[in-house]
């Protein structure tokens, strides 16, 4: 199978001019429909989409692969675009992409990937890209590929195209094997998996370093690294945004990185390893240590973020579904004229039916919080340490009242202390257990973990929930008293501030989870008020951006270039919907511009929010939650002043763009 039996005449555009890059998306699923490669349109395209969400597809170099593995493809196909004006795709390289291929993957088989992998390959070299953008009709620019792919990969035998050479085969070695040894991998493992793979092998070429790269697709590990070769290399390169097995380096040289830095700095990567900075990493044998592998290399700071992010996006969609069923629970009560009370949101049945099945979701929330955190720390055995810690910490278990029948929970400040330091102290009793016989190696995982687990985080939690549940009411009190002295107007300034200042960072993710956590204590105070005011003020500093950049591309048309204004009511949707990250093309492009002027605008709705006493209790939505919005009217009132703070102030910051 040759990439030309992949992409098809009917599927090429060339000198395309879609405006922005939702119509390159579009315009490319329409080839995709138009040559029948699909049994659902739309399913594809949500997949597309959703890829998209994950981070740019654009590679730099002015081209952009979006790609999707889907159960709506009917056959592995190619199509292609050429945009000889180039459309604004996020690249990383801030460049406009002029040559876009979207590949459609099937759920099953590998062989159609290993011949895409070969056409991420041939997009590394700039002149074959050149002579694309340049084909006059479908005709040449199949050509061009057909007689790139006839020159890189000569023609093979039958049983070698009946399993495909991997992406990167190994440069030819010294006798005593690559002296640098690399692993590729990234989320859906078709494109950028062998692009970083093709760009680490040109490298090490050009630096006359012998090198092999094993490639983690989606067809599985290709090119795989032998123990032989990984002993007598001088280092390993992990270039990954997934997880890969790493517990075969023990003992060598590894420096892990993004799968984006395979592909734009190889170079880099190799000195790394050359010259003696990459860590000697140490596994634990058994456990999976790829998280440690690519710790070695980071800031204690970016080592606790990534822990709370992976409990944080294992958290929310529990958090999310449960809070709006919880909300609509309470707006079937309202509309039946129950005026509040102890049983508000379960006076009916069918407010009951919601609250009881949202609250089972919204119950999994903090368990679910501490044990990703802790499995993000030790692995397998950190996950029943921080499930248990984090149920515990939810009903406030202590060793005099086990049962909870008379504490203060500890919320979700406990959990954050069952996840990270329940997750350590897991950890350090795994690597205590290394001194047991090998006798005993069958039965670590299944019983000695677990019962040590379970020992180590009861007794913390016990320990620890009277301490945090007091400081956890002296917070919910504290809250209530900002509230009556007026003075949360500042907090809700601050935490919508933050919703604006990475658009979906660390700091966006959290002031967010600060909101969501205050959310759920809200069930266990007496005046949830403060608490449904700081999720208000959150959830307005993530709609402010979007909307000031949207008014902005409208009512200040010269500030902006024609795709800029092309893109910028897009951004209105974005901002109702509480997608932040409709505004970060913009605050990629004009930081020092874009970035301050949300930041003001949402912080001044944020403050307006709190001083109208606007409460929300849904943890997502914009408009769609609207009626789960207390004084709504007032609400889009204070994000309405401070989209256009924000707009103002761009104004005022930003120069005209040159057209």
């Amino acid at each position: 199978m040759r990439i030309t039996d992949l992409l098809k005449k009917d599927g090429i555009v060339l000198g395309a001019a879609p405006a922005d890059k939702r119509a390159a998306i579009d315009q490319l699923v329409a080839l995709h429909e138009k040559c029948g490669n699909l049994l659902d349109v739309e399913a594809y395209r949500e997949g597309i989409l959703k890829r998209e969400e994950m981070g740019t597809t654009a590679i730099g170099m002015e081209i952009a692969i979006p790609h999707a593995k889907s159960e709506a493809v009917k056959a592995p196909a190619l199509t292609a675009l050429t945009v000889p004006d180039g459309v604004d795709y996020g690249s990383p390289d801030g460049m406009p992409c002029k040559l876009l291929f979207m590949i459609a993957a099937t759920t099953d088989g590998d062989v159609h990937l290993e011949v895409l992998a070969r056409m991420m390959q041939m997009l590394m070299d700039p002149g074959f890209t050149d002579d694309l953008k340049v084909a006059k009709t479908p005709e040449e620019f199949l050509a061009v590929i057909d007689a790139k792919e006839t020159e890189k990969f000569p023609e093979e035998t039958k049983e070698e195209e009946a399993a495909p050479a991997p992406a990167a085969a190994a440069a030819p070695a010294a006798k005593a094997g690559p002296r640098v040894l690399a692993v590729t991998a990234c989320p859906t493992g078709i494109a950028h998996t062998y692009m970083a793979a093709e760009a680490l092998q040109k490298a090490g070429e050009a630096m006359g370093i012998s090198i092999k790269v094993e490639t983690n697709g989606s067809g599985g590990a290709k090119n795989v690294l032998t123990a032989q070769e990984i002993a007598e290399c001088d280092g390993i390169i992990i270039a990954a945004d997934k997880s890969v097995e790493t517990a075969r380096f023990d003992g060598k040289p590894v420096y892990s990185t993004k799968v984006a830095d395979g592909i734009h700095k190889p170079e880099e990567l190799i000195n790394k390893i050359l010259s003696g900075e990459a860590p000697v990493f140490h596994s634990d044998k058994k456990a999976d240590a790829s998280a440690a592998a690519a710790g070695d290399n980071e800031s204690f700071g970016r080592k606790l973020y990534k822990h709370l992010m992976n409990g944080v996006s294992h958290m929310l969609p529990f958090v999310v579904a449960g809070g709006i069923f919880i909300a609509i629970a309470f707006l079937i009560d309202a509309a039946a004229g129950v005026k509040g009370g102890a049983d508000f949101g379960s006076h009916t049945a069918a407010a009951a039916w919601f609250k009881t099945i949202g609250g089972y979701a919204f119950n999994f929330m903090l368990p679910l919080l501490a044990g990703f955190i802790a499995m993000s720390i030790a692995d397998r055995p950190g996950l029943l340490v921080g499930f248990v810690g984090g149920w515990l910490a939810s009903n406030g278990a202590t060793f005099a009242d086990p049962g909870a029948a008379a504490t203060i929970p500890s919320g979700f400040l406990g959990a954050l202390l069952a996840g990270f330091i329940g997750g350590w102290l897991m950890k350090q009793c795994m690597k205590l257990c290394e001194k047991m016989p090998r006798s005993l190696e069958g039965i670590k995982p299944v019983l000695v973990f677990p019962l040590a687990g379970l020992g180590i985080i009861g007794v913390m939690m016990c320990a620890v929930n009277p301490i945090m549940g007091v400081i956890n009411n002296g917070l919910n009190n504290a809250l209530i008293s900002l509230n009556e002295n007026n003075l949360g107007v500042l907090l809700g300034a601050i935490l919508a501030g933050m919703m604006a200042i990475d658009m979906g960072g660390p700091f966006n993710k959290a002031a967010y989870v600060f909101g969501a956590g205050m959310l759920a204590n809200a069930a266990t105070t007496a005046d949830p008020t403060a608490s449904y005011q700081i999720m208000a003020s959150v959830m307005i500093g993530g709609m402010v951006p979007p909307i000031a950049i949207a008014l902005s591309t409208t009512f200040f048309k010269k500030l902006w270039t024609e795709d800029e204004r092309k893109s910028g009511p897009v951004n209105y949707i974005m901002g109702l919907s509480f997608i932040t990250e409709g505004a970060i093309p913009y605050a990629a492009s004009y930081p020092l511009q874009v970035i301050p002027s949300c930041i003001v605008g949402s912080a001044v709705a944020g403050a307006l929010s709190w001083l109208f006493k606007c409460t929300l209790m849904a943890p997502h939505g914009g408009i769609f939650v609207l009626p789960t919005i207390g004084n709504w009217f007032m609400y889009f009132v204070a994000l309405a002043i401070g989209a256009v703070v924000g707009m103002l102030m761009l104004a005022i910051l930003k120069k005209p763009a040159k057209q």
